[in-house]
């Protein structure tokens, strides 16, 4: 595309119409009169920009290829005049949508903790990215379970004590990091910023937190741990392809970028209903490059969770353990426990660590809430904390969630939503909430009597209000008198 003609704003402005459509993407002017209507988003966001710059839209969504790719050169009428741009050109259009008027987002320093991050997303973001991440599955029981139980346990403080210093630095997979948490796998992260899971490694490297990379993210692998010194932690998430052979690649390459952990998936062999998020058309353009999944809308919505899933292996079990431990020489870590039954097949198949979680109750509603998990673990197999690392993740919040879960015997917790939101704002909002965090963690670790997490212990949090929630066997009690039930 050889096209340099330069093009002043008045000129673009006049072209904004639906019969005479103009827009302006990283400084290229393009007529989409005729590409308007066919696009999957539909062509009202296209016309909302007619005669504008729509860099900031097309950027949240798109990567850059999809213009060149999808139109001929001689769509490209040339390039904007820079010097023309005036003040008025610039403001969003009167109808935009929120996640255009970015001017609207309140200063980043007046977000003080998560609630606000979710608040500002929920008017900011786009209706199908704000639909994708903050939906659930079914009737978001399990959801809002994740985060309520964490109100119903207690702290006992254990008080004057000298507290002047207090150190949050621990120790995960081996490596030190800053923090006792680590940023979830999240799907497609640019649909939030264009930096995307770029933008969140850039957040977390000053703090030494670590990031869990997804299959289905928005950059490649390689474009992400660059973003980040050498001995900055990173994980992967795998979600094991039905083409074997695809994972076995996607693994050899992963390693070869230094990365020693990944994090496999077991809780999600087939996605589930997402009502929210089916119900918003999906923009058909989008697709994952690590994955090769591609967003479709069919008869049953425009659900991203569910057509990104489409490639996952719903036939990986326990016996294919020694495949992934022949293909992947460095740590494993089982994602998406949720019994402690397979808790403790996890540590007898010598795995390295396991992930309390139900995918933030995504798939299985009504699922167990992530706490009740872990106090399910202590109760029926203890002695797996000394056999692997447990994390929790799902309805973390708050310092004083992440501390429950440390007095209760995990090694660290992940964040998934929170970051995502955060991201909202970019690098400096990850980097922002990180700072949230570590503040309200080391003011509960000095308001009950702690300065290093080596310190944390049961007796410092009351679960007795949520004790009479967990199972005390692993078979159901009906069994006794059903003697042909099997689970």
């Amino acid at each position: 595309m050889a096209n340099s003609r330069l093009i002043s704003v008045e000129e673009i402005s006049k072209h904004s119409t639906a019969e005479d459509c103009w827009i302006v993407v990283d400084g290229k002017v393009w007529d989409l009169t005729e590409f308007a209507p066919e696009h999957p988003g539909g062509p009202q966001i296209i016309l909302k920009h007619a005669g504008r710059d729509a860099t900031t839209s097309y950027s949240g969504i798109h990567a850059p290829s999809v213009l060149p790719n999808n139109l001929d050169e001689s769509k490209l009428i040339g390039e904007l005049d820079t010097s023309t741009i005036t003040d008025e050109w610039v403001k969003p259009p009167p109808e935009a949508t929120p996640q255009f008027q970015l001017h609207e987002k309140p200063p980043l320093h007046t977000i003080l903790n998560s609630r606000d991050f979710e608040e500002v997303a929920s008017r900011t973001l786009d209706a199908k990215t704000w639909a994708f991440y903050s939906s659930a599955a079914t009737d978001c029981v399990t959801r809002d379970a994740n985060k309520s139980l964490f109100e119903r346990l207690w702290f006992r403080p254990r008080l004057f004590r000298n507290v002047r210093d207090v150190s949050a630095k621990t120790r995960m997979l081996g490596r030190e990091i800053g923090l006792p948490l680590f940023v979830s796998p999240a799907a497609m992260a640019k649909m939030v910023n264009p930096e995307g899971e770029k933008g969140i490694a850039k957040g977390c490297v000053g703090a030494g937190v670590p990031q869990c990379i997804s299959t289905n993210a928005s950059y490649p692998i390689e474009e992400i741990v660059p973003c980040a010194p050498k001995s900055h932690p990173f994980f992967f998430q795998l979600y094991v392809n039905k083409d074997r052979s695809k994972s076995e690649t996607l693994l050899e390459h992963v390693r070869s970028l230094g990365v020693d952990a990944i994090f496999v998936t077991i809780d999600a062999p087939v996605p589930g209903k997402r009502e929210a998020d089916e119900r918003v058309r999906a923009d058909e353009s989008l697709a994952t490059p690590m994955s090769g999944a591609k967003a479709t809308n069919d008869k049953k919505g425009g659900g991203l969770g569910r057509v990104m899933a489409s490639y996952i292996d719903p036939a990986f079990t326990w016996d294919d353990l020694p495949w992934l431990k022949r293909c992947w020489k460095g740590k494993i870590v089982v994602k998406g426990v949720q019994s402690a039954a397979d808790a403790r097949r996890c540590a007898e198949e010598g795995v390295d660590g396991i992930v309390l979680s139900n995918h933030g109750g995504r798939n299985l509603d009504t699922s167990p809430p992530t706490l009740m998990m872990l106090l399910e673990c202590h109760r029926l197999c203890p002695e797996i904390f000394s056999k692997l690392e447990v994390y929790v993740d799902g309805g973390i919040r708050r310092g004083t969630d992440i501390l429950k879960c440390l007095c209760l015997g995990a090694t660290a917790v992940g964040l998934g939503r929170p970051f995502l939101y955060a991201l909202n704002y970019g690098q400096e909002g990850v980097e922002h909430y990180i700072d949230i965090l570590r503040d309200e963690l080391e003011t509960s670790m000095r308001l009950i009597g702690i300065t290093d997490l080596s310190q944390v212990r049961p007796g410092l949090v009351n679960t007795a209000a949520v004790d009479h929630l967990v199972d005390s066997t692993e078979d159901h009690p009906w069994i006794q008198w059903r003697p042909t039930a099997r689970l």
